[in-house]
């Protein structure tokens, strides 16, 4: 599991559809990512109601990883706060 923003953008940029877990905290005061050893938490302010914030955190991942929305996914847990996320190139 990458440890920092810069680890993320190597591991995306070595290979074609690459996939990472996140454990996502809605509702929060700012949007932070923080990386762990298991899956990066990503708070976002976003609420968890009618997807909001799914899209929130592919925006985010979008601006934080300077890649556009559309290569980046949820692939698994659409209503979950663990996700797979996908980031193709």
């Amino acid at each position: 599991m990458p440890k920092n923003i810069d680890e993320l953008k190597e591991k995306i940029n070595s290979v074609d559809g690459y996939k990472f877990k996140i454990k996502v905290v809605a509702n929060s005061k700012i949007n932070l990512i923080d990386f762990g050893d298991e899956f990066i938490k990503i708070k976002i302010t976003a609420r968890a109601v009618e997807g909001k914030a799914n899209k929130a955190i592919i925006e985010y991942l979008s601006e934080i990883l300077k890649i556009p929305k559309s290569k980046i996914s949820i692939v698994i847990g659409e209503k979950s706060s663990i996700k797979t996320i996908k980031v193709v190139q």
